[in-house]
């Protein structure tokens, strides 16, 4: 084995979304993740059986309700680190498989939990999702252009950011705690948490008169130089030159200089001309004219790019930032390391390896022969 966290076992009980990613990082960096599926078929309609969040990982497929195959469960969580689950508060105690039995199994056990709404709360049992997540969180409030409904990228700032690399980052800290003192934790990883946390940055600028509660008059969400422009193609150029050293290149570029319609950088009555200004600039041309023009300088100026896109960029290709395997196009492990940078692991079958791990519970004597 190799990667960070070679050495690690992790558990998965198969879900949607977060948890099978914050799994896949967890892979992606060396830990052993066994993916317990569910037998006889996909995740969840409309989801692939060789998913890309699978990557790295070893599969079983497991009958939670079977007596046979929870022995194999209550084995593989006395063997690991780590378990991570995404159901609803409560079906894992109805299961049997709550924390304080999984614990009672193995006391070292990091046992992380992965919902939109939390543990508790008057919403702990409702459905939702990222949407739903980030709307009540605040993380959806700046989000958008003034006078227009918030837009955020789908599952990013939410299921991704405030969820499944929060869940991440508690399980690295209950396995730092258990290596120390051998004692297990449970983490409550909760979207609604973790997105509003992700605002700490944002609201840090309040104090000091940057951040206003109304929606287009703070300093990253209303002005003309944050923001992303329709081209005379279809396409988009992202612009964000915050400081004003990268405001005057960007002007600069452009042969705006002197226009009296851009001096003011953070003066917000002046933000609604200039803006129109650009859009009607930037919709004379096709992207690719914008980025081959500001190429090279520091005007803090970039095309947006589909994924497919971005994996031809020179600069992402460089930096081998997709990958572009037979099974999908896919992004590669993040962040790197000096020892060696990780490279996507295969995406397994469903089931694939049964033999292998019933094989190593026995070993273990953590399974009769008899089962399996």
């Amino acid at each position: 084995m190799s990667g960070m966290l070679a050495g690690l076992r992790i558990v998965e009980i198969e879900g949607l979304g977060p948890g099978p990613f914050a799994a896949m990082w967890l892979a992606d960096q060396g830990a052993e993740v066994i993916c317990i599926q569910r037998p006889g078929g996909a995740a969840a309609p409309g989801v692939p059986d060789r998913s890309i969040l699978n990557r790295g990982k070893k599969t079983i497929a497991l009958d939670l309700k079977a007596k046979a195959d929870m022995a194999v469960v209550r084995g593989l969580i006395a063997s690991a680190d780590g378990l991570i689950e995404g159901f609803r508060p409560g079906v894992m105690e109805r299961l049997g498989l709550g924390p304080e039995a999984a614990q009672a199994l193995n006391p070292r056990l990091v046992y992380g939990r992965m919902t939109g709404w939390g543990q508790e709360g008057p919403r702990a049992s409702e459905a939702g999702h990222d949407l739903n997540y980030i709307a009540l969180s605040g993380a959806l409030w700046y989000a958008g252009l003034p006078g227009q409904p918030p837009v955020t990228p789908a599952t990013l700032v939410g299921d991704i950011g405030g969820g499944a690399m929060y869940l991440v980052a508690g399980m690295l800290a209950g396995l730092i705690r258990a290596g120390r003192t051998g004692q297990g934790t449970v983490v409550d990883a909760a979207i609604v948490d973790g997105s509003a946390h992700m605002l700490a940055l944002l609201m840090s600028m309040a104090p000091a008169g940057m951040l206003e509660e109304a929606r287009g008059k703070s300093l990253l969400d209303g002005p003309h130089w944050s923001r992303s422009y329709a081209c005379k193609d279809g396409g988009f150029i992202s612009v964000q030159c915050l400081e004003a050293k990268f405001y005057a290149t960007f002007l600069a570029v452009l042969g705006l200089g002197e226009d009296a319609d851009f001096a003011r950088q953070y003066e917000a009555e002046t933000w609604p001309r200039a803006a129109q200004r650009l859009e009607a600039l930037f919709a004379s041309q096709p992207r690719d004219h914008w980025a081959a023009l500001f190429a090279g300088t520091d005007a803090c100026v970039a095309p947006v790019l589909s994924p497919w896109e971005a994996a031809r960029d020179p600069h992402m290709a460089a930096r081998a930032t997709w990958s572009d395997r037979a099974e999908a196009l896919q992004p590669a492990p993040a962040p790197r390391f000096d020892a060696a940078a990780p490279a996507p692991g295969a995406i397994p079958a469903r089931d694939a390896h049964r033999a292998q791990l019933l094989a190593d519970l026995r070993m273990r004597g953590l399974l009769d022969t008899e089962t399996g």
